[in-house]
Order: structure tokens, then sequence, then C-alpha cells
């Protein structure tokens, strides 16, 4: 796990940006694991800039998102769907019919749902970079603490601390649901390379556990420890609580020279 600490989120979002560009220079056909919140949106907009400039295309390119709200319309204003569309999909290049959501309504099953799922990210030839962020609790996806870090795409149970962080997003009075469909743990740490972001001091604690904490599944994010090719890109609030910080650091100073000879990416 190399961890990169940035003095602000804009600088987070940069640089998760320009490995977004360095992996699509070498594989254009890539398939990308993407993600939701509000972390990911200056990413996202970074991406935008970067192929109105024309230095990034994802025309070849297929992504898979971690995660989509069960029972919910792809044209709700909530939905997943609609936020990548909105946020990414539409101001870039990629074709709609390459983008996939682990989607399941009521009448469909949602183990089947699951596996169907799994199977095309399978056909797809595996996620190259899964993008991810981390909840206050540090769960991953939708994998809240005590998922199994066995786990498979299926649906879940949103807990009570998540529902309340989302609701800023739902008017009042406005359904919001309580279950989802998510990427398993096992999913996630099947891709190649993975890249994390975290910023503001609220996640903070959740950020301490998941790189300095015991591996549990308590704090779903700790599971990163065992993947060979995890960067997580911090920003100061973030790494508040990092007791290591400092070596961190250096750590990632040593490094820089070899990044800089042979890049991010040399196993893909």
């Amino acid at each position: 796990m190399q961890v990169l600490i940035f003095e602000n989120k804009q600088k987070v979002a940069f640089f998760a940006a320009q490995l977004f560009k360095e992996l699509l220079q070498l594989k254009p056909a890539a398939t990308l694991g993407l993600a939701t919140g509000s972390t990911p949106i200056e990413l996202y907009k970074e991406l935008v800039k970067l192929y109105e400039k024309k230095e990034i295309s994802f025309s070849k390119a297929a992504s898979f998102n971690l995660d989509e709200y069960y029972d919910i319309d792809e044209g709700n204003r909530n939905s997943y769907r609609y936020f990548m569309n909105s946020m990414l999909f539409e101001k870039i290049d990629i074709n709609l019919k390459n983008t996939y959501l682990p989607t399941c309504n009521q009448y469909q099953n949602p183990g089947q749902q699951g596996k169907h799922y799994e199977a095309l990210i399978q056909e797809c030839g595996g996620i190259d970079l899964q993008l991810l962020g981390i909840g206050a609790n540090g769960h991953i996806g939708f994998n809240e603490p005590t998922s199994s870090l066995a786990s498979r795409t299926r649906i879940k149970s949103l807990t009570p601390q998540t529902i309340q962080d989302n609701s800023r997003l739902f008017e009042k009075g406005e359904s919001q649901p309580q279950l989802a469909m998510t990427m398993g743990i096992a999913t996630i740490l099947d891709a190649k390379y993975i890249v994390l972001l975290a910023t503001g001091e609220v996640k903070a604690r959740a950020v301490s556990d998941m790189v300095n904490g015991s591996l549990s599944a308590n704090c779903p994010a700790s599971a990163l420890q065992m993947h060979p090719n995890t960067i997580v890109l911090l920003d100061e609030a973030a790494a508040s609580q990092l007791k290591n910080k400092e070596y961190l650091q250096w750590v990632a100073n040593q490094n820089e020279s070899i990044v800089k000879k042979h890049g991010y990416f040399k196993d893909l």
C-alpha cells in the first residue's frame, strides 16, 4: 500500500487524474472501476478537463461502478447511473453501452444479478484500475462493517450511519433507499490496481484504521492491506490521525525516482 499525502483535495484529484491518464495511455481499452459520492467529483472534473484538452480518451474503455441503490430508476436524480452520466459519462467520449452498474429491481433476484455482474467483469478481462472512496465507518463500496472479506457482488443493508450520511442528498419527505447492490470486498481486491481517495477530517479515523489498524471486517477498507498495488491519496486533513505520517512521506519520497522511471502501472 502506497500512501501519498497532498496539501488539499484539489491536488489529490489532480494527481488521481494523472494516474488515469497514464493508465489509458498505456492501455486505451482499459476496464475502469468507478465510484460515486462527493469525494470523486473533483477527480471527474479533472478527467473532463483532460478529455477536453485531448490528453485522454475513453472511447475504447469500459467501466464498472462499485454500487447502485436497490430498485431505483436510472432516471432518478439520486441513482448512481444519473450521477455518473451527469458528472462524467455525458462529458467524455466513453460509449454508454460499455458502462455498467450493479442494478437490481424488485422483480429480479439479487443473487442472480450479483453473479451476472461478476460475469460481466470477467468477460471484460477484469478491472485494471478500481477507484475507491472510504466511508467514515471504514466502508468501501457499500461493504459496511462486518462485511465478509471474501464477499462478492450482492445486496446489502445500509447502516444507519451511512443512511444519515447520504440523507443530505435527498429532499425532505423523499423516499431514501436502505438497500443497495455492491461489489464485494473480494471483487474489489481482484482489481489489478486500486486507487483510494480520502479527503477531509471526517475520514481521518477511518484512514488510520485502514492503514495502521488490524485486518478486520470491522473496517472493511483494511482489506486493502492485502492488495499488492493499492495507492492511497490523502489530503492533510484525512491524514491527520496517521501516527506514522512522517515515515509514510519519507517512503513516498524514496519511491519517487523509481516511479518516474517506470510509472505506476509497471505490471499492467
